[in-house]
C-alpha cells in the first residue's frame, strides 16, 4: 500500500509502504535505538542518477550477513525499492543538487510480549537526503584539514569495520575530539596497531613520489568510492598499494586525499596542523584522479560543490 506523493515532502520506504518521511516512526524498543543493532548503506546521485547502487546494496547485504539480520527483501528487490524511492523524490531536487540515497535495516523491536506491536521483525527503511553541498564546499575550495584524535578505531577482533553499522560512537567520539581543536577538521583514526585507518564514512590515501598507499581493508570499511579511485588509478597507470601507513608516512607525504560517498575525492591541505607537501591543493595526482572521476561519473562534482562556496 502506498501513500500519494506530496508535492513538497520527501517519500521514504518503510516496511513495505511508501510514505511521507514524517510517517517513518521506529518504536523506542527497536534494537537500533537501544543498542545500535542495525546496518545501513548510502550512495549518492550524480545529476539524479544513483552511482554504483548495486555495489552499495551488495555491501549492505554483507553487513546484514555479518550481523545475521534478514531484511525480508532480496538484494534485487532492495535495488528496485531504492530506485523507486529516488524516482518519487527527484522532483524535489533543486538545480545542481543531488541526493544521498540510503538503506537502513534494524534487527527490530525487543518485544516484552504485551505491547501489541503490529510489527516486530526487522525495520526496513529506504530514504533520500539532500547532499550537504554548502556545508562541505569549503573543503573543495581550500582542502581538508585532517586531525588524528587520541581515540583509536575499534579493533577488527572486537567488531569488524568492514560492516557498516548504526553503532558509530567510536567514530563520532573521535570526531568530537578532533573538532574540539578545529570545528572544521576531519578526523582520521589510528588503528589498534598505531597505523592510520579511516574517518567517519571516509578512507585516506597518501602519495609519495607518484605512488599511492592506502590502509589495508582489514582495518577499514571498504568504501565504494575508495574502490572507484583505485580502479581509476590503475587505468591511469598510477601504482596503488594497500599497506600499513603510519604517522611518519602521513607527515612526509607529497599529497593526501580523502574519498567518501559525498565528496568522491578531495585533497587535504594539512595533517595535524602541518601543511601537506608543498601546500598546493589538490596536488597533481589528486587532480589527475579527480578529473578521471569526473569523467567516469559524467558530472563535475567539484564545480557542483564550489557553486555553494562562500
Amino acid at each position: 500500500m502506498s501513500e500519494p506523493v506530496r508535492a513538497n515532502e520527501r517519500i521514504a520506504y518503510f516496511n513495505g509502504r511508501y510514505v511521507p518521511e514524517r510517517e517513518v516512526v521506529v518504536p523506542f524498543r527497536d534494537r537500533s535505538f537501544k543498542y545500535g543493532d542495525a546496518v545501513f548503506d548510502m550512495t549518492r546521485t550524480f545529476d539524479g542518477r544513483p552511482f554504483r547502487l548495486k555495489e552499495h546494496v551488495d555491501r549492505l547485504y554483507r553487513s546484514l550477513r555479518y550481523l545475521r539480520i534478514d531484511p525480508g527483501l532480496s538484494p534485487k528487490e532492495m535495488i528496485g525499492v531504492s530506485e523507486e524511492v529516488l524516482e518519487r523524490n527527484l522532483h524535489l531536487l533543486g538545480e545542481g543538487e543531488d541526493y544521498w540515497l540510503g538503506q537502513r535495516v534494524s534487527r527490530g523491536v525487543d518485544a516484552v510480549g504485551d505491547e501489541g506491536w503490529e510489527h516486530t521483525g526487522p525495520n526496513v527503511i529506504v530514504e533520500c537526503t539532500p547532499l550537504p553541498l554548502r556545508q562541505r564546499a569549503r573543503q573543495f575550495r581550500d582542502g581538508v584539514d585532517i586531525i588524528v584524535p587520541p581515540i583509536r578505531r575499534t579493533s577488527p577482533d572486537a567488531l569488524s569495520p568492514r560492516a557498516k553499522m548504526h553503532n558509530y560512537l567510536n567514530l563520532l567520539t573521535a570526531d568530537m575530539a578532533a573538532k574540539a581543536s578545529d570545528p572544521e577538521a576531519w578526523s582520521i583514526l589510528l588503528d589498534v596497531n598505531g597505523n592510520l585507518s579511516e574517518g567517519t564514512g571516509s578512507n585516506i590515501f597518501l602519495v609519495h613520489e607518484g605512488v599511492i598507499s592506502t590502509p589495508r581493508e582489514q582495518f577499514v570499511l571498504p568504501g565504494v568510492s575508495r574502490r572507484t579511485v583505485m580502479d581509476l588509478a590503475a587505468e591511469e597507470g598510477i601504482e596503488v598499494h594497500e599497506r600499513d601507513v603510519d604517522m611518519f608516512d602521513a607527515a612526509t607525504a607529497d599529497e593526501i586525499f580523502i574519498t567518501s560517498t559525498s565528496w568522491c575525492i578531495v585533497g587535504a591541505r594539512s595533517f595535524n596542523g602541518a601543511p601537506v607537501g608543498d601546500g598546493n591543493v589538490p596536488g597533481p595526482i589528486t587532480k589527475r584522479l579527480t578529473d578521471a572521476y569526473v569523467r567516469h561519473v559524467g558530472c563535475d562534482f567539484v564545480a557542483q560543490y564550489l557553486r555553494h562556496a562562500f
